[in-house]
């Protein structure tokens, strides 16, 4: 069997560890986890690798060099709900794979490798996200551990249950030499490379994102008796509001911006909404681009309402900076691809967005049929991961040359 059927082949496998038989979800230190983690661990030990579990939940495998230093690989195990079987464990499962290939022809490189399986990128299970790679870089928050899942389980008791310590989520900071460097291989969750019919890309950032929640006030009424020029539909201006956020995302290349739900009160047919509760989803590779463009539809929203006699309230939900991969990097990854290599990138947020607090990051996109991911269709092909494998060991190649 090539590597890149290996790889295909334990994709599978670790689909079938999920909490909800018929389709794949893997929560943050569950039983789907656990049983994933058996299999993990094994891989890693056969490609040469000494295994631990960190507190939070990380599989951590390493493969020694002949020298100092160690560049680190990885991704992570967890998904969302119903989802695709390549998101996250592709990226660990290539990485374990170029490892065993110099582990078969007993080569070691001038600096140790680890393969880092990270816990939780996702967020499923306390709606954090990051949690694993946010512990190696020393950023999660002791306040963290207090979130409670919809068991009324404490994240604390979940990493005891799963045979971590809580009280120890420090010691799986990064400790000693800085790491020489992260690379993590992904599905790219987008057309792109599909459109231009290449296997591989190179990502050039990870883009910021701006995510709040917004809500629009009027007057709930009879939908009989309330003539239309006294209304005060918190609905039809939230309407509008889609409409605006979609016009503005459409007038700056690479800006997205995404309305992913909207929650209307009273919700009975026969009542004008009064009050409507909305999401808005702001991202942009730059992040002065992505600032303003959120300012523009914020200030869309205050005009929206002011002329039809609601209001709007904005709650900030969270705010992340667009993450530049390093050009030292990212050159030499071009380099390993060779002349068909494109640069994009990542509207998606990823662990190497934490792993650069203390490293160089550079990541390889995967080709996506149909751009589709975070969905039981999410697919790639064999010959695709053939050819991720290979430029990750010639990317790994240049290093050692440096």
């Amino acid at each position: 069997m090539t590597p890149a059927a290996t790889v295909m082949e334990r994709c599978d496998i670790l689909a079938a560890c999920t909490e909800e038989p018929g389709r794949i979800t893997r929560p943050f230190a569950s039983e789907a986890m656990r049983r994933a983690h058996v299999y993990v661990h094994e891989w890693m030990r056969r490609a040469g690798m000494t295994v631990e579990r960190d507190n939070i939940g990380n599989l951590r495998g390493r493969y020694e060099g002949t020298g100092a230093g160690t560049f680190l690989l990885g991704s992570h195990l967890d998904s969302v709900r119903d989802a695709g079987r390549y998101d996250g464990p592709l990226g660990v499962l290539v990485a374990i794979a170029a490892v065993q290939q110099l582990h078969d022809a007993d080569r070691h490189l001038p600096f140790a490798l680890e393969v880092l399986a990270f816990a939780d990128e996702e967020g499923l299970r306390y709606g954090s996200t990051y949690l694993g790679s946010r512990a190696v870089a020393g950023k999660l928050g002791e306040d963290e551990l207090q979130r409670i899942d919809d068991a009324g389980l404490s994240m604390a008791q979940a990493i005891r249950e799963f045979g971590g310590d809580p009280g120890r989520i420090a010691d799986d900071r990064w400790t000693g030499e800085p790491p020489l460097g992260y690379i993590e291989v992904h599905i790219e969750q987008g057309p792109v490379l599909e459109s231009l019919g290449l296997p591989v890309g190179v990502v050039t950032a990870i883009a910021g994102q701006d995510r709040m929640r917004i809500t629009v006030s009027g007057e709930a009424g009879h939908a009989g008796t309330v003539p239309m020029e006294q209304r005060r539909d918190a609905l039809v201006l939230a309407a509008m509001f889609v409409v605006a956020v979609e016009q503005e995302a459409r007038r700056r290349p690479g800006l997205v911006a995404t309305v992913g739900r909207l929650q209307v009160e009273p919700g009975a047919s026969n009542v004008i909404p009064g009050r409507v509760e909305l999401t808005l989803d702001v991202r942009h590779a730059d992040d002065q681009v992505r600032l303003e463009a959120a300012r523009r539809m914020i200030d869309d929203a205050h005009a929206l309402a002011e002329g039809r006699g609601l209001t709007v309230e904005v709650h900030p939900m969270s705010e992340r900076a667009a993450v530049a991969c390093s050009p030292r990097l990212t050159s030499m990854l071009r380099q390993a691809i060779g002349e068909s290599a494109v640069q994009l990138a990542s509207g998606a947020g990823h662990d190497g967005v934490y792993m650069a607090e203390i490293t160089d990051i550079a990541m390889l996109f995967v080709r996506c049929k149909g751009g589709v991911s975070h969905n039981p269709a999410e697919s790639v092909s064999t010959q695709d991961v053939g050819v991720a494998i290979d430029v990750l060991g010639r990317f790994l190649e240049l290093i050692a040359k440096q």
